[in-house]
């Protein structure tokens, strides 16, 4: 073979071997999270509760996963750095107890859906001003070099904070911890039917009866009229405190910051809440937090195991910690597990319990969701929060309910309604009760067959909910705020959204259609007559 020819082939060969590996490396590249699709964004967390910022981290976590810088306001350092996170922790955290004293949670039953507002409405006011007045949040606010493309804040009673997405030039994302509410509704162009949607503090279903449905309105007029020409007017004045300067112009309201917000994530799932009117920017992704079970620690795993009655997990949740309950009361829940077959889990955060029934574990810190998959567990003892209400739910286990304050009593009277837990008031405990709630929540199998059904129509979504949160985030960040997804409703008056305007026309129109003819007739039926009176005095006086 003629040289020239191999030395052409040879060449080929390379170039093909070249063009290879550039295909190649093109490939791992795009495969790679940072390559070309890594955003900047703003995730604020600001309310101190641990449990709410354990589950916001789930979605924080997977953005970071997905390659994207993350600058994270919050009161709670990460157990697990990142390249890629910057974190501005509020310190010292805002102290709820000094404010709100644990010790009144235990000997009230339930407070008014009112004192429930203003409670939420007076710790969302001091909550953010505690948060504003962190050096590190101020310096953020001021500074000049920070550029974001997104901003993510909690939908939790800090409205003030979505001055940083004017501040930072970017759309906004809010994440709904407690669910759906009227105002989110509103913001994203909707008018909430109270004759079906019950307040956010209310259980009612959709079939409410003429009392409840008077109730419902007169609460959420009183929510909307408050908190339009009370609340928020406070929320203004901390923004313009503590922005003022930091923005070009004068600030905007932040009820058209509200009404701004490009897209909501609700901590809700179809299948335990009540179907609703809807839009685009509204999103469910209640139960993002529930992963694949992890492998137990193995004192955990062998008494999982080996507990040949199965075993009962009982944690008070994170706020209300178990060592902060009534020595008395410890004492009969102690003496009531002591008197099971069971085995029991109990998170309890210190070794200061006293005598420990055999059957009994303790330990400070618990993973409750890989707990709640073992198949071993028969029974959920639990505070009522929605988290660890959705964990039971996805993992099929019967719950025996003791709330204490907020919206546990909601998410109580909710799962008894759906038939797989019953409750107990936490002041009026006592060890017969609660051996007696937790033998019938254990031998009686309708409890654990509707716990499975709720379970199935749970787990039974397109796609996981932590996914599809983050798939429109960044179609967020990718539209630049997607105002395609945005009604107009969130931004006309009213009067015109209820077609006032056009009703009030109509009955103008139908009103002058009536009164022009019938005063025109009653014109000339007033004439015909003067010519009629007229005519007769004529042939009178002609008489004369």
């Amino acid at each position: 073979m003629p040289r020239n020819v191999q030395a052409l082939k040879s060449s080929n060969n390379q170039m093909e071997m070249q063009l290879q590996w550039k295909c190649w490396i093109l490939i791992f590249l795009i495969g790679l999270p940072e390559f070309g699709s890594a955003s900047r964004i703003l995730f604020m967390g600001p309310f101190p509760a641990p449990s709410h910022w354990l589950w916001l981290e789930h979605f924080q976590n997977d953005l970071l996963r997905k390659g994207h810088h993350v600058t994270s306001v919050n009161n709670h350092p990460t157990k697990h750095p990142h390249e890629n996170l910057t974190e501005i922790i509020i310190s010292p955290s805002f102290d709820i107890p000094k404010h709100f004293p644990k010790e009144n949670i235990f000997s009230m039953q339930f407070v008014s859906d009112f004192n429930n507002l203003e409670l939420w409405w007076t710790i969302g006011l001091m909550t953010t001003e505690h948060a504003f007045k962190d050096p590190k949040v101020q310096k953020l606010i001021e500074s000049k070099d920070d550029h974001f493309d997104l901003v993510i804040l909690e939908q939790f009673f800090h409205e003030a904070f979505l001055m940083f997405g004017k501040r930072f030039n970017c759309p906004v994302v809010t994440i709904g911890t407690m669910g759906y509410a009227d105002n989110i509704d509103h913001a994203m162009g909707i008018l909430t039917p109270w004759s079906l949607i019950p307040h956010l503090l209310l259980s009612h279903t959709d079939r409410m009866t003429f009392a409840q449905r008077s109730y419902n309105a007169y609460l959420s007029l009183y929510d909307a009229v408050m908190r339009r020409w009370v609340y928020l007017p406070k929320m203004q004045k901390l923004a313009e405190k503590y922005f003022l300067g930091s923005i070009e112009g004068p600030l905007p309201n932040v009820l058209d910051l509200e009404r701004n917000i490009s897209l909501v994530l609700i901590n809700a799932h179809r299948s335990v809440d009540l179907p609703r009117p809807s839009m685009p920017g509204l999103i469910d992704v209640g139960g993002a937090h529930i992963q694949k079970p992890k492998k137990l620690p193995t004192d955990l795993q062998n008494f999982l195991d080996n507990a040949t009655y199965g075993v009962i997990y009982f944690s008070m949740g994170s706020y209300v910690k178990s060592t902060d309950l009534p020595q008395e009361k410890t004492a009969q829940i102690l003496k009531a597990f002591g008197q099971l077959k069971q085995q029991v889990i109990w998170k309890f955060e210190n070794d200061s319990i006293g005598d420990l029934p055999s059957n009994v574990m303790i330990k400070k810190w618990m993973p409750q969701n890989d707990i709640l998959a073992h198949p071993n567990v028969k029974l959920f003892i639990t505070h009522g929060g929605i988290f660890g209400t959705q964990e039971g739910i996805y993992w099929g286990v019967p719950m025996l309910c003791v709330p204490l304050y907020g919206d546990q009593h909601r998410n109580t009277i909710k799962s008894v309604r759906e038939g797989y837990a019953r409750s107990l008031v936490f002041s009026k405990l006592t060890t017969d009760d609660l051996v007696r709630n937790i033998e019938t929540l254990i031998n009686d199998p309708q409890y654990k067959r509707s716990a499975l059904e709720v379970s199935q129509r749970f787990r039974d979504n397109p796609i996981h909910p932590l996914d599809e949160a983050t798939f429109w985030i960044e179609y967020i960040i990718r539209h630049r705020g997607a105002r395609h997804l945005k009604s107009q409703g969130a931004f006309i008056p009213l009067h015109q959204y209820l077609l006032l305007d056009v009703l009030g026309c109509l009955l103008l129109g139908a009103f002058l259609a009536i009164w022009l003819p019938w005063r025109m007739i009653r014109r000339v039926h007033k004439w015909w007559l003067k010519g009629e009176s007229s005519d007769k005095l004529n042939e009178s006086k002609k008489r004369l």
